[in-house]
């Protein structure tokens, strides 16, 4: 592997898709109640809660109406990702939550610190919820913040699926020139793979266990690894 920057996506790349699906969701979801009903108009609260449409932010009920239908729906609101990562908070801080990341990652942000490489994360939840993540692993060291040089969100860099986002990324880097063979851009979602490549990135589909059965004909028309170990 000859590139200077890995960008890496967190669900079905570095973690499983069910730790966000089945634990992280119904926490938060069991959380909200009681901020709510605590927090409605502390100070520390109010930038989440005046995030939401006014309409949905009226009482706590409306709220928690609004939250759970998105969360239904898996709509990605950047206001509903602030939220979640804010009710995460105590999880991670109680030691509730810890992100149970794929034997491969923190071996190979070793070596990629090792080799000089920057290590981005780029994904649709909040860069406070990714830094919670990172911070609070089930590896060994458990926090892998100190490794990654940046992140990215869909609120400072844009939709993962539109190839102008990866030039958002790349252009906040610019010791990094958006070459071929400077930037990697691994993820389980082909089409955010096919934006990174269509924005001038190397981009990889990452099949790891639990993810959904690739799309008819994406290993021909991408390279496809199962581990990090494949790219040493």
């Amino acid at each position: 592997m000859s590139a200077k920057v890995v960008l890496l996506d967190i669900e079905g790349t570095v973690c499983p898709i069910s730790f966000v699906k089945d634990v992280l969701f119904p926490y938060a979801l069991s959380a909200l109640p009681s901020t709510l009903l605590t927090q409605w108009d502390a100070p520390a609260f109010a930038p989440y809660r005046e995030a939401f449409p006014s309409g949905h932010a009226a009482t706590p009920a409306a709220l928690t109406a609004h939250v759970e239908d998105l969360m239904s729906r898996d709509v990605k609101a950047p206001y509903l990702k602030s939220l979640q990562g804010y009710l995460w908070t105590r999880g991670y801080q109680t030691g509730e939550l810890r992100a149970p990341l794929f034997p491969d990652v923190a071996p190979a942000f070793a070596a990629w610190e090792r080799r000089g490489v920057d290590i981005i994360i780029y994904s649709s939840g909040s860069v406070a919820a990714q830094k919670l993540l990172f911070g609070h692993t089930n590896g060994e060291p458990a926090d892998l913040i100190p490794k990654i040089a940046d992140f990215f969100d869909t609120v400072n860099a844009g939709p993962k699926t539109e190839a102008a986002s990866y030039r958002v990324i790349a252009e906040q880097h610019p010791e990094h020139p958006l070459v071929q063979g400077e930037w990697l851009f691994l993820s389980d979602n082909v089409k955010e793979v096919e934006a990174a490549k269509e924005a001038g990135m190397e981009s990889f589909v990452v099949d790891r266990p639990g993810n959904a059965e690739l799309e008819e004909g994406a290993r021909e028309r991408y390279r496809v690894v199962k581990s990090f170990d494949e790219l040493f």
